[in-house]
């Protein structure tokens, strides 16, 4: 891992310009790093993701309140959860590049899967911290919606959102009159990350197939994977 990063490139990937660059440095900081580099001379990134995941509820709250005015409480709360869970979080800060200039332990540095995730999911809070600190509510609302609000048609379309295998199972008894099953087919890695695929049943026959750190987690992508070849979505 770079411990020596461009941060400015970061930044200017992000779209951003900080009055205060070493809010930047801190927000991409793990605690681990710091364990390693006593010499360092700033904190970690826990206090700005602590602040960040506040403006981040605030703000995503206030963007499907006014832009589903039909939707009701239940379904807000469960597109909310959707858009700022550890996945679709990690997965924009990992598009963002986040990665490279992550500071951490070596033995942190290591980590992949859903350890590394977290990781990402947790910094990219951190950001968001770093920018409403930096440069105002505002800004950091324009951030939150370019980079993360703007999933929430996709999300919507592929009902990530709702439990995939509840839905599944009711269309598959509506439809198929069938209730479907899951089977593991295969199971690698060491138990601190292991890798489930699993297969998706109707009767006999293989609808699809899902992968995860857990049995639920790869039975939940297999659902989802299961309506798109169904064409149930």
């Amino acid at each position: 891992m770079n411990h020596s990063p461009d941060f400015n490139q970061l930044a200017s990937r992000l779209g951003l310009t900080f009055r205060e660059p070493k809010l930047l440095r801190q927000a991409l900081t793990h605690r681990s790093f710091l364990n390693e580099h006593r010499e360092a001379d700033w904190e970690h990134n826990e206090r700005l993701e602590f602040l960040g995941d506040a403006v981040l509820e605030l703000v995503m709250t206030d963007y499907l309140f006014r832009r589903y005015p039909e939707k009701s409480e239940g379904d807000l709360t469960s597109y909310r959860a959707a858009l700022v869970n550890t996945q679709t979080i990690a997965e924009v800060a990992s598009e963002l590049g986040v990665n490279e200039y992550l500071l951490l332990s070596r033995g942190e540095a290591k980590d992949t899967g859903r350890a590394r995730a977290v990781i990402l999911a947790n910094t990219f809070e951190s950001l968001i911290g770093a920018v409403y600190l930096d440069q105002g509510l505002e800004i950091a609302r324009q951030f939150i919606e370019k980079h993360l609000a703007s999933r929430t048609a996709t999300l919507l379309a592929e009902r990530r959102w709702q439990d995939a295998k509840s839905f599944f199972q009711e269309r598959a008894q509506a439809l198929a009159e069938v209730t479907p099953t899951y089977e593991v087919m295969d199971e690698v890695g060491p138990d601190h990350d292991k890798m489930f695929t699993v297969g998706l049943y109707l009767g006999a026959a293989l609808v699809a197939t899902g992968t995860g750190h857990s049995k639920q987690e790869a039975e939940q992508q297999a659902a989802r994977n299961g309506l798109t070849a169904r064409g149930w979505l």
